[in-house]
């Protein structure tokens, strides 16, 4: 190994975890020692982020196609299963750890403003350290077990911290929930390992996907079933149909932990996973359509609930689910670098979105609490015109905003816009995908739309606060507010990162990720697009946002909005997108509902109380009692009675004898 700062690469993700066991030792022993749970809790992030970007740039100048692989000790040897503990370095895993990093210390240093004064401020900086350090080892493992571990310590990592105010019931629930449905995906990912190594021999990336031509037939059933699998362990990291269903209860944790898990960290994990395995879901056009097909839908689907929420923050986690469908259609239509392009865009603009919005909801909690006021500090129908007092804030989560529409030459135009470009260009070859961009369209037309209703209502128009509360309405102080400017920054300029031929750029990121995907690159069907259609998509995409934009100008009406506890109830199909249609009463009446009754009537008061309980236990005391209970007329103490029945005993072994 050449580069010193690659070889302690292993410092990357170590540095989270010494600050979670110091934190969790804090937490433990000294809850109130505030401020050095801050600076170990946010230093240990920046150190990483310092880390990961010196590995970044000795790497880049090896201008090494292969990745680096650093092999610390065997882990498990079992049979012909060797599995060493070992950190794989290359162009993919550079981007992921510098967004996991950069984004994961900025958001790290808001909590510091907006953590400061919960009582469990040290066991949530403990909890923070170790859902990164899970992540790190997620995109740095060298085999499908490694990343396994990270991929089971995220969704554990998720557990702690959406149920981090556990003493409220509905908290501890959407903990449970997210935990519950990601093991249902965790369990597609566990029977895909076995089929890749009863095939290929290894778990190791580098062999298994080296083999792969070799020993998977493309479109085979065996690599069909591979994808499709993972894909199962995606749509529940990633929230997709029909696994989306945790991430918007993910709501009730901490704002913070909200924005490191929808920017950051967990759910961009299924993404991931499909970049990583590139060449296998090249060898299975049925996987591939699967991605993209699911992708497209949830992207169109959960856009349109987000039409009618009124929580900030509900409305933002169903934008993330939808943006998370943009990914997938992009690295299911074999645009991996445009997938990935939009993971780190995402990264920027979200993370900024979900921070603002902690920034409103500080500054609403501040209001009502000064006022002894029980309004919903996250109901968008209690705020309103709160530019005047969040100035900084609604101007940066405008350029959030308008990246996300997809509006140049911000972030989001390049990467969305790559990724419908993709699709398009695929359709000449499938068909198909002529539906999955239409759904993609139809989907940034209602992201312009819902998110230009949440800055509406959240900064325009008349404050419906409350007068006495008005006067504690102010910014948050600048631990918050300075991630945001960074993010805003990133958000208005990272489109930087990959811009096209047609604009005159060189596509860095596509032209950095090509080593990671050029296996596949041949695999795929050639599509290629004239610059006079690829211009004319670029209009329809540009048409589509600002129709979005427009419309919600036009048709909101913030002035005529009141306050949520003067709101009449939602009727006709606006119910319906209300309540999500209704799809977790569904998954309640067909599934939960049925499954519980299964447990307690079949389960437990047949196979468990009657069956093992009353047949096998105690049926087996009774038998003993009862054999016990014979025997007492046999042990009379009366030694007459054993004679005779001695006596008996030999005559009968004699008549046997002689018969």
């Amino acid at each position: 190994m050449p580069a010193s700062a690659l070889q302690l690469l292993w410092l990357v993700p170590a540095l989270p975890l010494v600050g979670f066991l110091l934190n969790g030792a804090l937490a433990l022993w000294r809850p109130t020692a505030k401020a050095t749970v801050s600076t170990i809790g946010v230093g240990v992030l920046v150190l990483a982020f310092a880390a990961a970007a010196t590995a970044v740039a000795e790497f880049a100048s090896l201008h090494q196609a292969a990745p680096l692989v650093l092999r610390y000790w065997e882990w498990m040897p079992a049979g012909d299963l060797r599995l060493d503990f070992a950190l794989q370095f290359d162009q993919l895993a550079a981007v992921m750890v510098l967004v996991v990093t950069g984004v994961g210390a900025l958001i790290h240093l808001f909590s510091v403003g907006y953590m400061h004064a919960d009582a469990g401020y040290a066991r949530y900086f403990a909890y923070l350290n170790l859902f990164v350090f899970f992540m790190l080892m997620l995109v740095l493992g060298a085999s499908f077990p490694v990343m396994f571990v990270g991929w089971e310590g995220v969704g554990l990592c998720s557990y702690l911290l959406i149920g981090f105010w556990f003493n409220e019931q509905i908290n501890a629930d959407a903990g449970k929930k997210a935990f519950i449905v990601n093991r249902i995906g965790d369990f597609g990912f566990l029977i895909a390992m076995f089929l890749i190594f009863r095939a290929t021999g290894s778990l190791d990336f580098g062999p298994v996907f080296g083999r792969a031509q070799a020993v998977f037939p493309p479109a085979g059933s065996t690599i069909t079933a591979i994808t499709l699998f993972l894909f199962l362990g995606c749509t529940g990291k990633s929230a997709q149909i029909p696994l989306y269903t945790w991430l918007p209860d993910a709501m009730q944790g901490p704002t913070p932990v909200s924005a490191l898990i929808h920017a950051a960290t967990m759910v961009t994990a299924g993404v991931y996973l499909v970049a990583r395995c590139n060449v296998l879901f090249a060898l299975s056009p049925l996987g591939s359509a699967a991605v993209a097909g699911v992708g497209a839908l949830t992207a169109l689907f959960a856009a349109t609930i987000a039409l009618k929420q009124w929580d900030i923050k509900r409305v933002l986690a169903y934008s993330t689910i939808s943006q998370l469908g943009y990914m997938f259609l992009g690295v299911g239509t074999g645009a991996y670098a445009a997938g990935i392009f939009h993971l780190v865009t995402h990264a920027f603009f979200k993370a900024l979105l979900f921070l603002g919005s902690g920034s409103v909801i500080h500054a609403m909690h501040r209001a009502y609490h000064a006022t002894h006021s029980h309004d919903d500090a996250q109901d968008m129908r209690n705020m309103g015109g709160l530019r005047r007092y969040l100035p900084w804030t609604a101007t940066l989560m405008w350029i959030a905003t308008l990246a996300i529409a997809g509006i140049p030459p911000l972030s989001g135009f390049f990467s969305k816009d790559a990724i419908l470009g993709a699709a398009f260009a695929l359709a000449t070859a499938e068909p198909i995908w002529y539906v999955y961009w239409g759904m993609g369209v139809a989907a940034a037309l209602l992201t312009a739309f819902y998110m230009t209703r949440l800055m509406l209502y959240t900064f325009h128009g008349p404050n419906r606060t409350g007068e006495k509360e008005q006067a504690h309405l102010h910014e948050a102080p600048w631990i918050m507010t300075g991630p945001l400017v960074v993010l805003g920054l990133l958000s208005a300029a990272g489109g930087l990162l990959n811009v096209p031929e047609l604009y005159h750029g060189s596509a860095w990121l596509h032209q950095w990720l090509e080593p990671v995907t050029e296996p596949s690159a041949a695999l795929l069907p050639a599509a290629h697009l004239a610059s006079g259609t690829e211009w004319l998509l670029v209009a329809v995409a540009v048409a589509t946002a600002a129709i979005g934009i427009v419309g919600a100008w036009r048709l909101l009406k913030p002035d005529q909005l009141v306050p949520a506890r003067n709101a009449p109830e939602e009727r006709g199909f606006a119910r319906v997108l209300r309540n999500k249609w209704y799809v977790d009463e569904i998954y309640d009446a067909l599934i939960v509902r049925p499954l519980v009754w299964l447990s307690r009537e079949v389960l437990w008061k047949q196979v468990d109380q009657r069956a093992i309980d009353g047949a096998a236990v105690n049926g087996a005391a009774r038998g003993v009692r009862a054999v016990g209970w014979a025997n007492r007329w046999l042990q009379t103490g009366q030694v007459g009675m054993y004679v005779a029945a001695f006596v008996v005993g030999v005559l009968l072994l004699l008549w046997r004898a002689i018969g």
